[in-house]
């Protein structure tokens, strides 16, 4: 691969203004998806101070990014998964949710949840690919008719 293309990690936190920058192309990103909803989701994906933020460069550039938290004392949630459009179709979200996944087994958690759209078909077909299974919606998306809940053996 040729360092145009070459894909750097950085594990930081959600202060990262690499961070900040990639969260607010995902938020407008999800409006457009979302529409009216786009208000109801926005509240839950708030983050409190969070030590646990991947982030993919090419080059100097920041690409793509996710987070978790934990959900429980044995599984952690993904959040805030995002590559720029421009960046699509490269492999760059994969390579980001095996890092967020082997950070958080580093950490001793064995099972990861997550929440996507279901106008969200990219995330829905990676999370599937990479062998997360469907699971009843939990805590804010019991009753979120639009959400996708999945899990993973880590």
């Amino acid at each position: 691969m040729d360092t145009s293309t070459t894909i750097i990690l950085k594990r930081t936190n959600n202060y990262n203004p690499d961070f900040l920058s990639l969260i607010k192309l995902l938020d407008a990103d999800l409006a457009l998806r979302d529409g009216d909803l786009s208000p109801i989701y926005f509240k839950h994906n708030q983050l409190q101070p969070l030590d646990t933020v991947v982030l993919a460069y090419i080059g100097n550039t920041p690409v793509g990014c996710g987070c978790f938290k934990a959900f429980n004392a044995s599984s952690v949630e993904m959040k805030r998964m995002f590559v720029k459009p421009g960046e699509r179709g490269k492999g760059i979200a994969t390579i980001i949710l095996k890092e967020l996944e082997t950070w958080a087994a580093e950490q001793g958690y064995g099972k990861a949840v997550l929440e996507t759209g279901v106008k969200n078909t990219e995330a829905v077909a990676l999370y599937q690919k990479k062998g997360y299974t469907i699971i009843d919606n939990y805590g804010p998306y019991i009753n979120m008719p639009t959400s996708i809940c999945f899990s993973k053996s880590l």
